[in-house]
């Protein structure tokens, strides 16, 4: 296993991250895994064989459950590992339990880290906007979770570059606790982040760590295109994140050729695409059954050579958007050139 700074950070974590959505299987997150205590352990064993050492879930997983189940799973060993969580979402019926006030923040980490079975939270990642609560005061509530240790380092998830910048600004200047690292949809089907995301983490030193990295399964090989997809997998109930299937099935057919080539799947190749890009610090898989996870463990392993880059990047390359393709012609005479 290979091991990568979070942002600017001097915290090193493993370039996978175990994901523990598939955990408990309540509600809506029945389509995505149902995984019970036994196998969570399973799973989360094999993950430390490994060398991961980052997990990550939410107190709206499965209604918590998964970050029970988590918890349980790692047990003593929770000390080698670096353990991250969100705050955010819909926890109960009453009017304030979701959001990112202040008290609902405060009443949600003490409620994690009892599920969790911990003294700690590694990451403390805010699940998305709140347009409700100002960013001062989610700011404020989670710097003081810092100053008490009960949680080490902050992140954010599912932020528009604006709200991401914001929120730096404000933390720089109130010296407060900054997010450190943007957990973010990214695939080599969705290449959106790219944009304005992308270049704005380059800027701030903030880590990117990468959810649905096979697009809600859609990049597992077993679509193609004019081929209707297998009964009983995930997309079938939960048809999720968006894709741009036609543009998605020409990158699928790029990736078989490749992993042809290399006698490996068509997902390893995806998650393999995603290691390549410099911006990327960890992804983060999820794992409903071992031969899943073993095909995802191997990962690593795939060195895609520049001339499969450069079909893979050909392929699934963004269409022109403004500003960027202005930006790009206005700055053709301003790149840096070399002193003499």
């Amino acid at each position: 296993m290979n091991y990568r700074l979070l942002g600017r950070t001097g915290l090193y974590v493993s370039e996978l991250c175990f994901g523990a959505m598939t955990f408990g299987g309540e509600g809506i997150w029945k389509a995505i895994g149902t995984s019970g205590q036994t196998e969570a352990d399973k799973l989360v064993g094999r993950c430390l064989e490994a060398g991961i050492n980052f997990f990550d879930t939410a107190d709206v997983y499965s209604h918590g459950a998964s970050e029970q189940l988590l918890g349980k799973a790692l047990g003593a060993r929770r000390k080698d590992i670096l353990l991250a969580t969100k705050v955010r979402g819909r926890v109960g019926p009453g009017v304030n339990e979701l959001g990112l006030s202040r008290g609902h923040i405060l009443d949600s980490v003490h409620a994690s880290l009892k599920r969790l079975g911990t003294d700690y939270i590694d990451l403390y990642q805010i699940h998305g906007f709140d347009a409700v609560t100002p960013l001062d005061e989610t700011l404020r509530a989670l710097d003081d979770l810092v100053r008490q240790g009960k949680v080490r380092y902050l992140g954010a998830s599912n932020l528009a570059a604006w709200q991401l910048m914001k929120a730096l600004g404000i933390s720089e200047h109130r010296g407060l606790s900054r997010f450190e690292s943007l957990q973010a949809y990214y695939s080599i089907a969705g290449r959106d982040l790219e944009r304005e995301l992308v270049p704005l983490m380059k800027d701030q030193q903030v880590g990117l760590m990468v959810w649905s990295p096979l697009a809600g399964g859609f990049l597992s090989g077993k679509y193609r295109r004019g081929q209707q997809g297998p009964e009983g997998s995930r997309r079938a109930s939960f048809d999720f994140p968006p894709v741009d299937r036609e543009r998605a099935y020409t990158v699928i057919e790029v990736m078989a050729g490749i992993a042809q080539q290399h006698q490996t799947s068509v997902a390893r190749v995806a998650l393999a695409w995603l290691l390549h890009q410099p911006h990327v610090t960890t992804i983060v898989i999820g794992a409903k059954t071992p031969e899943q996870l073993e095909d995802n463990l191997e990962t690593p392993k795939l060195k895609l050579t520049s001339e499969q880059l450069t079909a893979l990047n050909t392929a699934s390359a963004l269409p022109p958007e403004y500003p960027g393709w202005m930006v790009a012609r206005q700055g053709e005479d301003r790149s840096p050139k070399p002193q003499s």
